[in-house]
């Protein structure tokens, strides 16, 4: 029987068995405000950090988009990041560090994820660093404090699942369309329990970032992680950052990177097979990512899944068009959509465009934000008369300062769209990038590829900020 790539990763770091449980070694901890608990466990038990250098901190989910709306509990939360990896000697990436983001957005960047590595952060959407042919998944307080102090984890197998996902994604969608088309179809509980793996020519297609996008909303399915096996996207996306391997090292690495797909005859618990084709732009009605359908839909009746109480909570009605939704306001961001490409593609919508509603873009990294004031791209967005934000979790977590006001709706490329989830009553719309900039142009939701935006989506770029810059259709 052949091996998958989580078999493959699995076996390299087993250290021992026990009672069907495996200790397994962890390359990578990354952390952010909330390892406070983990760090006063270790503390009260008189332990140290087992390994450091393996370690990384920064400054994200209570990092404030705004100087205006920073408070004192943010601050606090911050500042204890700050001291408690000082005191072990952890590198982290404060407020201030040109290296520091969201987690999720900032640790690829620098080089820290790379294939075959297992990866744990105390936050569900870690399995975002699958993309990269890492074992990567979220941890809770308890075992942020295990891995601190002995740098392994006891873990059950999980069951593996196989998503192949056949053709080519439509013009004017990515992959964040298709990680919502997926959820529509399976459920939030479709992949309960799972490492999910993604396969077939639309997800070769896809950009290293539209693959962070989509195994980042895996975790929407119910799954464990979701990973890609690296390719040739993945090493050329790898070279030359900052705290990767270099010249012969890199070398020698990806030769062992290349060991690490999945044999053709592998054993899945379930495999899914979705064709590309059939994805539009996609849009949640809901309070549950599951709760979606295409832009040119409508939303669903009660015999259809349109639950009296969601809709009571979302202010809808059954049979509304959703492209008849008026919106309040927009936010750009998150671990999901914050990446350089997510404000191309948005860019693209609204150059020489005025917004109808108020926008917030954060985005996802110190550097992705310089690359978007050097190449034009941020005065796009203020032109418009969106505001460019610092950046952090922002308004996808609403714990910073930034929220969505009870009863207002906000057209947003986060990854939840829970009750409360940007604010108490605050009404979320789950989209792309390029979907967030139509709706807040209109005022309500709209159908991007149906705007008069000739051929933007797809061509050449009418401005210099935005020529050669990166497709809005991450599948193209």
């Amino acid at each position: 029987m052949g091996r998958t790539i989580i078999d493959k990763i699995w076996d390299i770091h087993e250290i021992l068995q026990r009672e069907g449980r495996s200790l397994l070694f962890v390359d990578r901890h990354l952390l952010h405000e909330g390892s406070h608990h983990a760090f006063d466990k270790i503390g009260t038990a008189g332990r140290a950090v087992r390994h450091p250098e393996l370690t990384f901190g920064v400054a994200d989910h209570y990092a404030p988009s705004s100087k205006s709306r920073a408070n004192a509990a943010s601050a606090t939360m911050i500042e204890r990041l700050s001291a408690n990896t000082a005191r072990h000697g952890i590198d982290s990436f404060g407020l201030g560090d040109a290296r520091r983001g969201i987690v999720h957005v900032a640790m690829p960047e620098q080089g820290l994820t790379l294939p075959g590595l297992i990866i744990v952060c105390g936050d569900s959407h870690t399995a975002t660093h699958g993309a990269f042919g890492a074992f990567a998944f979220g941890i809770g307080a308890s075992e942020v404090a295990h891995v601190l102090a002995t740098q392994a984890l006891w873990q059950t197998k999980p069951p593996q699942m196989k998503i192949t996902v056949t053709g080519s994604l439509p013009f004017g969608t990515t992959a964040k369309d298709l990680a919502l088309h997926i959820i529509g179809q399976i459920g939030t509980g479709g992949a309960t329990g799972h490492a999910v793996e993604y396969a077939g020519d639309a997800i070769a297609a896809l950009s290293m970032e539209g693959r962070m996008t989509l195994c980042n909303m895996t975790i929407e399915m119910g799954a464990r992680s979701g990973i890609v096996p690296p390719d040739e996207t993945t090493f050329a996306w790898l070279q030359q950052r900052p705290m990767a391997p270099a010249g012969d090292a890199f070398a020698a690495a990806v030769e062992s990177w290349k060991a690490l797909g999945s044999d053709a005859d592998a054993a899945y618990a379930r495999e899914v097979v979705i064709d590309a084709g059939a994805v539009a732009p996609m849009v949640t009605w809901g309070t549950s990512p599951e709760q979606v359908a295409p832009v040119t839909g409508s939303v669903p009746s009660a015999e259809a899944g349109g639950d009296p109480d969601t809709l009571d909570y979302m202010g809808l009605t059954s049979g509304q068009r959703l492209q008849d939704i008026r919106i309040d306001s927009g936010f750009i961001g998150s671990c999901t959509n914050g990446r350089y490409s997510d404000l191309v593609a948005a860019a693209r919508v609204l150059e020489g465009r005025r917004l109808a509603v108020p926008l917030l873009v954060s985005p996802g990294s110190i550097e992705v934000a310089r690359r978007a004031e050097e190449a034009g791209i941020a005065d796009i967005f203020r032109a418009a008369g969106a505001e460019w934000g610092e950046s952090g979790c922002s308004l996808c977590v609403g714990m910073n300062g930034d929220r969505v006001e009870p009863g207002e709706r906000c057209a947003s490329t986060s990854n939840r769209n829970f009750r409360g989830r940007q604010g108490p009553g605050a009404r979320t719309h789950l989209m792309s990038p390029a979907m967030v900039a139509a709706a807040v142009v209109a005022g309500h939701i709209t159908d991007v590829r149906a705007m008069d935006l000739a051929d933007i989506l797809d061509g050449p770029a009418a401005s210099p900020a935005l020529a050669g810059s990166a497709s809005a259709s991450e599948g193209a």
